[in-house]
């Protein structure tokens, strides 16, 4: 029978088989992070409505179209947070956090668009989120890039993945450009679609990131922001270009890389893989210095910088790259015939804590353990049947390599599961 309440359109379930490729790419996010000093925070799902129409902008696909919004029952507007730098940006605020301090701080966590489902689109979908408060140098900039560019070397992707770059300037900068790229539009409105005339007067940028295979040749015409900025946010870019080329970090400038959100100043950023397809990006950032005034009502800005990873898709891009590894859930597995075994199992578990071990549950012949013990991935099996009671002795058996079993008593076989479960 078939069910007739399933999982949300566009969302997923991620599945025991599954779950070990996340725990693999969250231990790697927690090495890495911490081993540049960066702190983690944990923030609701729910946010005011207000807060990311403020930050993100009004006239965005985000705001406009994708946002899962509810009338709570005091008549406040919510939304399911759609991203995670605006919301960074409240709790530091609210929790005073950078008062007079710089912070380095992550997340994890599920993000919710209402968007078109496909490969690598999801409308429940998790991104890791880094976000540095208080640096005003391009040193921060580089550190986050050579810090991304460091997880693909640990994951074995560096080969196929590639960084764009580009610069967005100041607010003031970008009012000039902004006003040239309105002239240049408008003297070809005719050929531009739908969403692009609609963004003509309210947020032209965007329609640098339109994907409309019509525009693009009108789109690579345009005006390039890089020609517009002044000396200091021209040298901000260029130190940030040097760095890279320094570190041997291979790059391209896409002038037409604007960002989906209306809160970046100065230097953006996309590292893309082509064996994803359309949906290429895997992880995205940039400054936005003027969020946080924003956000908070200061007149003063903060400097602020960091990026955003999809999970999915990076997973994704592992499974393409042939770069997961294989996860293990089991180690032992222990074929019975007696409850008392319950209790060995847990005594071994006292003696060696980092075990994974399964002790058979349920009614199940020495055959149909076997069968199970091998399905579950584990290494070794112990038998403790009649005999082995009798003789207070265990059998170790290798599942994976063809070896001679061994009888052992408790205390060796302890001794045997340190060295070789590490």
């Amino acid at each position: 029978m078939g069910l007739d309440i399933q999982v949300v359109k566009g969302m997923k379930d991620i599945l025991p088989a599954d779950i070990g490729y996340w725990h693999y790419l969250e231990d790697k996010f927690k090495s890495l992070l911490g081993g540049y000093g960066y702190n983690e925070i944990r923030s609701p799902l729910l946010e005011k409505s207000d807060l990311f129409k403020r930050a993100i902008g009004q006239v965005t696909d985000i705001v406009e179209k994708e946002m899962y919004t509810l009338e709570d029952k005091g008549g406040d507007l919510l939304s399911l947070r759609p991203e995670g730098t605006a919301q960074c940006v409240r709790a530091v605020l609210e929790n005073g956090l950078i008062h007079n301090q710089s912070q380095k701080l992550w997340y994890l966590g599920p993000m919710f668009r209402r968007e078109r489902p496909q490969k690598g689109r999801l409308r429940q979908f998790h991104q890791l989120g880094v976000e540095a408060f208080g640096f005003s140098g391009p040193d921060i900039d580089i550190e986050l890039l050579l810090m991304t560019a460091r997880l693909w070397k640990m994951l074995n992707i560096s080969d196929v993945v590639t960084l764009e770059i580009n610069s967005l300037g100041t607010y003031e900068e970008r009012l000039v450009y902004r006003q040239k790229l309105v002239e240049y539009f408008s003297d070809h409105k005719d050929a531009l679609d739908e969403d692009s005339q609609r963004r003509l007067t309210a947020n032209p940028m965007r329609i640098l990131d339109s994907k409309e295979s019509s525009m693009q040749a009108l789109i690579k015409d345009a005006p390039s922001i890089l020609e517009f900025l002044g000396e200091q946010s021209t040298a901000h870019f260029e130190t940030i270009g040097h760095h890279l080329s320094q570190h041997s970090i291979p790059f391209v400038i896409n002038p037409c890389l604007v960002r989906g959100l209306d809160y970046y100043t100065h230097a953006v950023y996309e590292w893309k893989s082509e064996l994803l397809g359309a949906q290429s990006t895997v992880c995205a950032g940039g400054r936005y210095d003027d969020l946080v005034s924003l956000i908070g009502g200061q007149k003063t800005s903060t400097p602020s910088t960091g990026f955003a990873l999809g999970i999915e898709r990076l997973l994704l891009l592992l499974q393409e790259k042939a770069a997961l590894p294989a996860t293990k859930s089991v180690d032992v597995f222990i074929v019975h015939d007696s409850l008392e075994t319950l209790a060995i199992a847990e005594k071994i578990r006292d003696e060696v804590p980092h075990i994974k071990l399964v002790c058979h549950c349920g009614e199940g012949s020495f055959k149909s353990q076997f069968k199970k013990a091998d399905k579950s991935g584990a290494e070794w099996a112990i038998i403790y049947g009649e005999d082995e009671r009798s003789n207070k002795r265990f059998t170790l058996k290798s599942l994976r390599a063809h070896t001679e079993q061994q009888s052992l008593g408790f205390e060796d076989l302890i001794i045997f599961l340190k060295n070789a479960i590490r």
